[in-house]
């Protein structure tokens, strides 16, 4: 008879089964009941808790690419387990043992929550060094098991692409959709998600979820890391399974040897279950990512940030052009003031960057003049900086050690004219050190735009075992040198941007308070980007750029204010040219969010018509905190003047009901309490309004 290890938490359900070889499967994971099964040994020691592949060992599976029947994952045996409270929740660890090497397997029920945090520690207890290929963070068989229709209809998967100015395209597929069906038990196809190099989610953001609609409950995952990671799905012994974890040898270049007495912790990750579909899910992960990040001030007050960039100076700042811009965005109600980039360059900024020492030429009577304006306007004043790279033309770049830079074949790695900075190594923490502190303490700056326009690819091999091994471990360094940053500086807040949304992981946002959402110039595209990202960061994180045009209309200035106004407002635009009119509902909108922020920080998101796609002719974006629910509604292109919304979590037969921005409103709307849906009428394309019902 197997042993059964088992947890209930927040209505989820864990169990860990240990057969009678000692073979250690998560054998459940899930609010439906459990129903133990009786596979055999052999099928059991198919489907373990944690996969390692060990270089020389036999992976003992008719497997393809997937990551199934790794060694010494399916020969590890249970040793023991253990049990203890943390901060964040229950820690358990689960311990197995082969062929002398250790494996921990750490699960973290979190305070309050479906979700379990998880990464694996590979402990080497033999007297000879092992390389590890592959190390899973989490892993588990029989996904979508209740129901009794066939997987492709019970099953849905929800999957996130991304791409430069076109983040977060969330799609609903089913498993043949990707070309996954069980015609055998073992199919050797996979649906596998991949991030290689230094930008996290250029492709994928690195979460998902899969739904079963038939009993109505749907997993979601995280991947916390800022580089390489890889999740896959695939079928084994007629099983769905779920593999996450950072990087490996096939998808990213990672191998990592590690010498007698030596450990591996892989990268955290994240997986809850919740009843319900997709909005569930992600109101699920809103709170988690809550519930890791670092407690900041800048998430509870949600203050305005102008910058100078999007449709505005795009990187040519000058004492001349900022002081009228530093004064409309006063005027409006803009608390934060942050500088762009280009202001350390006489001339174009992009392949010189590295000192970060101000331009004489920008700014003949010193930056100081422009940020003392700043702050006796009431502002914090904010810099940008792109720290973790220096451009080839940069003087410094010429003058310190090859070994300050990621380097591979013994070359420096150069992409779009910059080397990529190393931070394993202590005279690159102390020259990032220098920069901030001169800027945070010389300048006065409260506010820090930290960009990161390259990727630097699989990573860098000096002094590594492999190119990602060098990768995973300056990401840590980083993470490390950012820490002792906000013990320095507890206030400052630093801005995750990389050219917009290519790093929006919980490596950075658990430690960074407000992250880019996207480079996007186009308005009414924006409003896309803006209603889905909620679904990559937190509401109160997640950085829109309103920026009303100079030849636009009071419409248009509208729909870029309703663009940022359930998030955070990154103003933009050229404000001190604007008309009296069109400055005034700017200020106007920035008023109104300053109303509403305090339901932002607390607030769950929701989509009454769905995740957007691009080509949608309407989009809307709810966001929910007690009593009271906020609504973006755009219309776009559509023909439909009319729209309508269900909320059903709104309860009564006639609630309070207002459009709250602008106050000019031309548009009509009804609720119908029956269906508890709100129809929406606009008269024209491309109008957006925020309404408020409660």
């Amino acid at each position: 008879m197997s042993d059964l290890l088992r947890w209930e938490h927040e209505r989820l359900i864990i169990v860990i089964e240990i057969a009678d070889d000692r073979a250690v499967r998560l054998a459940h994971c899930s609010i439906m009941p459990f129903e133990p099964a009786t596979p055999g040994a052999a099928a059991q020691g198919r489907r373990p808790l944690v996969e390692v592949q060990a270089t020389g060992q036999n992976q003992q599976d008719h497997h393809g690419s997937k990551y199934t029947g790794t060694g010494p994952g399916n020969r590890l045996r249970y040793v023991a387990h253990r049990e203890q409270l943390s901060a964040d929740g229950r820690h358990l660890e689960i311990e197995q043992q082969a062929d002398g090497v250790t494996v921990v397997s750490h699960l973290v029920l979190m305070n309050g929550l479906p979700v379990v945090r998880s990464w694996t520690e590979v402990i080497n207890r033999s007297d000879a060094a092992v390389g590890l290929e592959y190390v899973s963070s989490f892993a588990l068989s029989g996904l979508g098991k209740d129901g009794l229709q066939p997987v492709d209809q019970r099953l849905r998967l929800h999957l996130a692409h991304n791409t430069w100015h076109g983040e977060g395209k969330w799609r609903a597929l089913a498993l043949s959709d990707c070309g996954l069906e069980l015609m055998v038990a073992q199919p050797l196809n996979r649906i596998a998600f991949t991030s290689t190099g230094t930008w996290s989610t250029s492709s994928y953001l690195g979460c998902g979820a899969l739904e079963n609609v038939e009993v109505g409950e749907i997993l979601l995952w995280q991947i916390e890391h800022q580089s390489s990671w890889h999740a896959e799905y695939g079928f084994q012994d007629a099983q769905l399974y779920l593999r996450l974890s950072g990087p490996t040898q096939n998808e990213s270049h990672w191998w990592k040897e590690l010498a007698p007495g030596e450990a591996f912790a892989s990268v955290p990750v994240a997986v809850g279950v919740v009843a319900g579909g997709l909005d569930q899910a992600l109101q699920c992960l809103t709170r988690y990512r809550r519930a890791i990040r670092r407690p900041n001030r800048d998430n509870r007050e949600l203050p305005v940030i102008f910058n100078d960039y999007m449709n505005c100076l795009f990187g040519d700042p000058t004492t001349a052009a900022l002081l009228p811009l530093i004064d409309a965005a006063a005027e409006v109600g803009c608390e934060y003031f942050c500088i762009d980039c280009g202001w350390y360059a006489d001339g174009s900024w992009w392949d010189g960057v590295g000192e970060w020492l101000p331009s004489a030429k920008r700014f003949p009577t010193g930056i100081e003049v422009p940020l003392q304006r700043i702050r006796d306007r009431g502002m914090v004043p904010g810099l940008w900086l792109e720290l973790e790279v220096m451009g080839i033309n940069c003087a410094l770049a010429q003058k310190v050690p090859d070994d300050w830079f990621f380097l591979r074949h013994g070359k420096r790695i150069i992409d779009h004219t910059r080397y990529q900075l190393d931070f394993r190594n202590p005279a690159v923490r102390a020259h990032a050190d220098a920069v901030i502190d001169r800027v945070v303490g010389a300048y006065g700056v409260g506010y820090i735009k930290m960009d990161y326009n390259i990727n630097a690819g699989i990573g860098t091999e000096h002094d590594a075992d492999s190119a990602g091994d060098g990768l995973l471990e300056h990401c840590r360094a980083y993470l490390a040198w950012l820490d002792a940053v906000f013990a320095r500086h507890p206030d400052l807040v630093v801005e995750n941007c990389s050219s917009g949304g290519m790093r929006m992981d919980y490596a950075l946002l658990s430690r960074q308070s407000i992250a880019s959402t996207s480079d996007q110039t186009d308005y009414r595209t924006n409003a896309l980007i803006a209603c889905a990202a909620p679904a990559a960061a937190t509401p109160e994180q997640c950085a829109v750029w309103a920026y009303p045009l100079k030849d636009g209309d009071r419409e248009e200035v509208v729909f870029n204010q309703v663009n940022a106004m359930l998030m955070r407002i990154h103003q933009s635009g050229h404000l001190a040219e604007l008309s009296a009119e069109r400055r005034a509902l700017v200020a106007e909108g920035i008023a109104c969010y300053k109303r509403i922020r305090h339901h932002i920080r607390d607030a769950v998101p929701l989509w009454p018509l769905g995740m957007p796609r691009f080509g949608d002719g309407w989009t809307c974006l709810g966001l929910s905190h007690g009593q009271t629910t906020l609504l973006a509604v755009w219309r776009l292109g559509s023909d439909d003047d009319w729209c309508t919304l269900p909320v059903p979590h709104v309860t009564g037969d006639a609630p309070a009901i207002a459009c709250i921005y602008p106050s000019f409103v031309d548009c009509s709307w009804r609720w119908n309490a029956a269906a508890r849906t709100l129809s929406v009428r606009m008269p024209e394309r491309y109008r957006a309004r925020v309404f408020e019902i409660g």
